[in-house]
């Protein structure tokens, strides 16, 4: 099945080609549409459609330009041209892009079929291309590639001669220069352990790896993907980081058995300061576990007030594990401690009141890190009887490590996402108070919340387990049935006074996610 999003300022195109095509019966979905190119850019970059097909002429941001930028951050995607113009300058700078196909209006639905089999026939061959398992271990294996992925190795690591790293920048052609550094690492792993479905998705994030810019990256083993990623700005670096994160996201959850964790480091204004982003990064990726979920954790999100991370001491391995946690891993530390207990027989309440004193202090660290204060939050802990009466027999006990660290866990997240609480509050009152406006896109709330539109995305997403558009897109059905329960106002005028650019857009999009025409709902009231 191949996504498809259409962009055109002309309604009675959009819904030609949104009515005529029969989605269901096809290979094609219909991903969503846009009536101009600005519009269209914040909506493809977060639902990242297989096709794309856009007229040549639109307000604010044209189809070409649109088409260049879609090409430089998403490249996968296949590119539609629709024009009226049979110019040859606009074909050949439609070439010059990469775009696929060039469709001169006005045009018949055979017309668009045919270039998307057409598409979806080249989509297939890329995939099939880029997944060649052999041809990525050759290329890892090329001379050049050893020696950059080397150079590149020994930056991060800093263990190469900083003296000298500009010099060899230049002679192995690679780019250094920037203003911001950040680490970016994505472990791409099979949850079903299968290794061609692990090394299929690692050769297609690779191949497409090339394309980003302003970045650098390497696969420092067979399913590890480091990325020096730079800026002129730290805004500029902080989206570019994102998009790359959710980019790598996208291409290796193609696969179903597929997930990726990418942790990102904190920002850094010298190149000899990049181990510092990478320790980050690499810290946080081997302490969180996700279960076989994927996940984007940047240090930037778990970050005290003036700390680069939660400064909890170093030397005690429960209070490190505390810190990246989640709550599927409570019952794999559980089983440790019981299977150390179990190791030691005859001495099960020195081993539990040992192993319980040690979780008690870590938890007192991680609060009074997150400034909290132990006493206050969970007193009962600090009593000597607490102890006692939790190691009377293995059960107890389990239980009692289970109470202690789900409260830790929740008390850590509860501060660690509350700076991002307030965020998606003002996000969705912004939305409340804005859905209306058909101008009320990611990029706009990611404005008003003061946030790069890729962090934003991903947090979103991440925080309110839907993506952006969704949301929006939910609340203006929402208000839509309101309006039909309680006003006479006609479907169109309902269309528009809840942020739709299109009556018959909007009736599909209702029906797509009530299973009823508008008409339908407003007659089963």
């Amino acid at each position: 099945m191949y996504s498809v999003f259409i962009v055109d300022d002309e309604p009675i195109v959009l819904e030609g080609i949104r009515t005529t095509i029969d989605w269901e019966n096809s290979n094609f979905s219909f991903a969503g549409e846009a009536s101009d190119g600005e519009i269209a850019l914040s909506m493809i970059q977060e639902i990242k459609p297989d096709i794309l097909i856009t007229d040549i002429k639109m307000p604010f941001m044209d189809g070409l330009e649109l088409s260049a930028t879609i090409k430089k951050t998403q490249p996968w995607i296949k590119i539609i041209i629709l024009s009226g113009h049979d110019e040859f300058d606009y074909a050949k700078k439609a070439i010059s892009i990469g775009i696929e196909e060039y469709i001169l209006k006005p045009f018949t639905s055979k017309e668009i079929i045919e270039s998307l089999d057409k598409a979806a026939v080249q989509i297939d061959k890329e995939r099939k291309q880029l997944s060649d398992i052999t041809r990525m271990k050759e290329e890892l294996k090329s001379t050049g590639r050893i020696i950059q992925k080397d150079f590149l190795s020994g930056i991060v690591h800093s263990s190469i001669d900083m003296s000298s790293v500009m010099k060899k920048s230049q002679e192995l052609n690679i780019n250094l220069i920037s203003r911001y550094y950040k680490i970016l690492i994505s472990k791409i792993q099979s949850a079903s352990k299968n290794t061609q479905n692990e090394e299929m998705a690692c050769s297609l994030v690779n191949s497409y790896s090339s394309s980003w810019e302003q970045t650098n990256s390497f696969f420092e083993n067979n399913n590890q993907l480091v990325c020096i990623c730079k800026g002129s700005d730290q805004k500029e670096l902080d989206d570019n980081t994102y998009h790359i994160a959710e980019t790598i996201e996208h291409i290796v959850t193609q696969n179903n058995d597929c997930h990726v964790v990418t942790t990102i480091g904190k920002t850094v204004e010298h190149l000899s300061s990049l181990s510092e982003s990478y320790e980050d990064a690499k810290k946080i990726l081997e302490l969180s576990k996700t279960n076989e979920q994927s996940r984007i954790i940047s240090s930037d999100d778990i970050m005290s007030e003036g700390s680069s991370l939660l400064h909890l001491k170093e030397n005690d391995p429960m209070v490190e594990r505390l810190k990246y946690a989640s709550k599927n891993d409570i019952s794999v530390i559980i089983d440790e401690s019981m299977k150390l207990i179990s190791s030691n027989p005859g001495q099960f309440q020195f081993v539990a009141s040992y192993l319980l004193g040690d979780l008690i202090f870590a938890v007192s660290e991680l609060i009074e890190d997150l400034g909290g204060n132990i006493q206050e939050v969970k007193p009962e802990i600090l009593q000597h009887d607490y102890i006692e009466d939790a190691i009377q027999n293995a059960e107890t006990f389990s239980k009692k490590l289970h109470s202690i660290f789900t409260f830790a866990l929740e008390y850590r997240d509860s501060k660690i996402t509350g700076k991002y609480q307030d965020v998606i509050l003002k996000a969705k009152k912004y939305i409340a108070e804005n859905y209306a406006d058909q101008n009320t896109t990611l990029t706009k709330v990611a404005d008003v919340v003061a946030l790069s539109p890729n962090h934003f995305s991903t947090i979103f997403s991440q925080e309110c387990k839907t993506t952006f558009i969704e949301y929006l897109t939910e609340v203006r059905l929402e208000n839509a049935k309101r309006l039909m329960k309680t006003t006479d106002m006609k479907g169109y005028d309902i269309a528009y006074e809840c942020g739709f650019s299109d009556p018959h857009y909007f009736s599909y999009i209702f029906k797509k996610n009530t299973g009823l025409s508008p008409r339908e709902y407003k007659a089963s009231l």
